[in-house]
């Protein structure tokens, strides 16, 4: 009998909880920092996808790329989230100024 392969189910996983700690992540840069942090999304995508095309254990392999597909999604969610909060449904940083729509 061979042996039970799990890096399909540790992957998802993995991809589960990558996409669930993006979530508060984006909603605390857009408060802090608004829309001008995208690029540190993009950096992190770009350092994510090098890495997933670097490493030779296909599980490293494709957690990174998760990590850095997550971080290229992140970009859309914080102008999302921007939207969202001029909609009254997550509060305002006080401490920043928000365009006019």
């Amino acid at each position: 009998m061979e042996m039970i392969n799990f890096y399909g189910l540790l992957i998802g996983i993995a991809t589960f909880l990558i996409i669930g700690l993006f979530h508060p992540i984006v909603v605390k840069a857009e408060y802090y920092w608004g829309t001008k942090c995208w690029w540190i999304f993009l950096l992190l995508g770009i350092a994510g996808t090098v890495a997933s095309l670097l490493i030779q254990s296909v599980f490293l392999s494709a957690i990174c790329g998760v990590f850095a597909f997550s971080s290229f999604w992140a970009i859309k969610e914080v102008f999302e989230q921007e939207e969202r909060v001029l909609k009254g449904w997550f509060p305002k940083n006080p401490n920043r100024q928000y365009p006019e729509k």
